[in-house]
């Protein structure tokens, strides 16, 4: 049995192959950043899921592309951790920009971009990827990612600069009590995906002039920091993964055209493209 799997901080969605590569169920876990998330949460994320659990044994490889395995020392967590559940199995962890890759150009050049609960971008050139500054996560970086949004929207409802229609549903919708979000942001595990709870409520309000004013900014800025510094023209092919760029895509296009660049494709979710890849690609 083979296990394929693209985590973010929010959730994973894992695809089990026989051997013949076809598909033999799909789940959905929840994320599995191990930047973030404490070990023995990792560990318990699997576990608790029954399909997983019960093809254990006969797993022979695992291939997990997941946010926060950008880096040695939460891949090497991670890496432990799946050795414990998947005893008779060969790990193989990449960082989820890789996946994107595969997932959005394959072996093609592009320049491809996530926005998901956090956001990253690379240049790929066919062979390698190419990152003009390191991820920092939500606390730095992260423009126009769901915890940047989400963190924009509790300032504005904070120093009233909500429309008054849009802040009434706002706190209807949220527990916006402030020792509760300074307790979720200081104390909790996985302050990032609390953050991006919230911009699902840009989705119900996208036609808004404040909820449109939002993103624009939130792209222009993931623009100015993560694509432009690349200096590619509008002939290398762009893509998106994630489901504010899919949810926004308007907005994304006309950012990209005020740059003279255009976008060749978003991805909502790219778990079936990796799939596809793998079973073309990856003996």
């Amino acid at each position: 049995m083979i296990l394929i799997a693209d985590g973010g901080s929010t959730k994973a969605d894992w695809i089990a192959l026989d051997h013949n590569k076809s598909e033999v169920f799909r789940v959905r876990t929840l994320g599995l950043n191990p930047a973030v998330v404490p070990q023995e949460e990792l560990k318990n994320r699997i576990i608790n899921m029954f399909q997983l659990i019960n093809i254990k044994d006969d797993v022979t490889e695992v291939h997990f592309y997941g946010a926060g395995c950008g880096t040695p020392k939460p891949v090497a967590i991670f890496k432990e951790v799946l050795k414990e559940v998947f005893i008779n199995a060969e790990i193989n962890i990449a960082e989820d920009m890789l996946a994107a890759v595969y997932a959005a150009s394959g072996k093609s050049p592009a320049v491809v971009c996530i926005l998901g609960t956090g956001s990253n971008s690379c240049y790929f050139d066919g062979e390698k990827l190419h990152m003009k500054v390191a991820s920092l996560g939500y606390t730095l970086m992260d423009e126009a990612s769901g915890n940047y949004f989400g963190k924009q929207l509790i300032r504005d409802y904070f120093y009233n600069k909500m429309p008054k229609k849009i802040s009434e549903s706002f706190s209807k919708q949220f527990n916006l009590d402030p020792d509760t979000i300074k307790e979720n942001l200081y104390r909790m595990p996985n302050p990032n995906m609390y953050l991006a709870s919230f911009a699902r409520f840009m989705f119900e309000f996208k036609e808004e002039k404040y909820i449109k004013k939002t993103i624009k900014k939130g792209f222009q800025e993931f623009f100015k920091y993560r694509i432009l510094p690349y200096g590619k023209t509008k002939e290398t092919p762009i893509y998106f993964i994630g489901s504010i760029a899919h949810y926004f895509n308007d907005t994304l296009e006309k950012v990209a055209n005020k740059h003279n660049l255009e976008i060749t494709g978003v991805i909502q979710r790219p778990i079936d493209n990796l799939l596809a890849y793998h079973k073309e690609n990856i003996n």
